[in-house]
């Protein structure tokens, strides 16, 4: 198989362009370079015969139907988008044209080129969101594929409404798509602004790690790895026109998050231990959801998918990564909005 993969220079893009190359698929990574991407995170495919490069714009249709015209891909798998919820609170505008603007630009390139093709019936155009386009839970249930959209925020308004597209050109157009929503990716590559990288760091460095009110919020962690496998299983397998939530069956407070890597951090450095003197507790985050948790049982039932890596082994080999790789993420630094606090409103 061919694909084009959207984002594929970001965090969960990256891998799934290199779990595509391995399983041995042609993979056509076409990403913007915004701030949060880096060629860094596919250094490992990047001299495969398998693998091609396309720097543009979801926005720019013309680059779009070069770009398919020119790969033939069978399948799209639509991962580009800006998806800091703190950003979204101090920028809104860049979370619009991207996520909405530019899925509707791609939608309508991918439906001209499917129908230029004849319409093939093994052509998937793969749309990923996220669980946050549900809202926020209480204490007890989990969201499913009918759950209602209640987004709460300008990053998940701006998602809820590229899925929504997503699902018209489908009803309206007839083309083929699949959809998935997934819970809180973690693991390699995760670019320095998001929570677990900036304890990782930020305890390295001996500064303050800042946890949201009183790091109460719920979030149901899922390994970036297992969710790439999860998404080339929908791509394949599931069915025209379906939804699939995708949760990493690892629900936990951030403040309990924030000490289990403080304590991994005190394994491999003992020398400045304890790490968990540095958590400070900050002003929250205005609209702060409150908990997510996915349920999984369709992709358990009808794609016989369930995440490999629990939580305590996912932030084992996370930490370690870190610890192993400050080239990758020393020079991410420096790029903008990195160490500074957004989306205090």
């Amino acid at each position: 198989m061919k694909i084009l993969v959207t984002g594929g220079a970001g965090f969960i893009g990256s891998a799934v362009v290199r779990q595509a190359v391995a399983a041995g698929n042609s993979v056509v990574n076409l990403d913007a370079l915004t701030y949060a991407a880096c060629l860094a995170n596919v250094a490992d495919v990047a001299d495969s015969p398998l693998y091609a490069f396309e720097h543009a714009d979801i926005c720019d249709r013309p680059a779009l139907d070069r770009i398919l015209a020119s790969h033939a891909p069978d399948a799209i798998m639509h991962l580009a988008a800006e998806s800091h919820v703190d950003r979204s609170i101090d920028g809104p505008g860049a979370f619009i044209a991207t996520n909405v603007t530019g899925t509707y630009t791609l939608l309508e390139a991918a439906r001209a080129y499917w129908e230029a093709r004849g319409k093939p019936d093994a052509f998937r155009f793969h749309h990923i969101s996220t669980d946050e386009v549900y809202g926020s839970l209480g204490s007890e249930g989990q969201f499913t594929e009918d759950t209602p959209y209640d987004p709460r925020s300008p990053y998940s308004a701006s998602k809820a409404a590229s899925d929504h597209l997503v699902r018209a050109w489908a009803e309206t157009y007839g083309l083929p798509v699949v959809l998935t929503n997934c819970s809180n990716n973690y693991g390699p590559y995760h670019f320095p602004e998001k929570l677990i990288p900036v304890v990782i760091l930020n305890a390295l460095h001996g500064k303050p790690i800042p946890v949201y009110g009183k790091g109460e919020n719920v979030r149901d962690w899922l390994y970036v790895e297992d969710h790439a496998d999860a998404l080339l299983t929908v791509l394949t397998r599931g069915q025209i026109g379906r939804s699939y939530n995708i949760g990493g069956e690892n629900e936990a407070r951030n403040i309990d998050l924030v000490k289990m890597i403080c304590d991994l951090l005190d394994q491999h450095r003992p020398d400045s231990a304890p790490h968990a003197d540095l958590i400070t507790y900050v002003t929250d985050r205005p609209g702060h959801d409150l908990r997510y948790a996915i349920d999984p049982s369709r992709m358990r039932d009808e794609l016989n998918w369930r995440p490999s890596v629990t939580l305590e082994e996912g932030l084992a080999k996370t930490v370690s990564w870190y610890l192993e790789n400050s080239y990758w993420w020393q020079p991410l630094l420096d790029r903008d909005g990195v160490g500074t606090r957004l989306g205090t409103a």
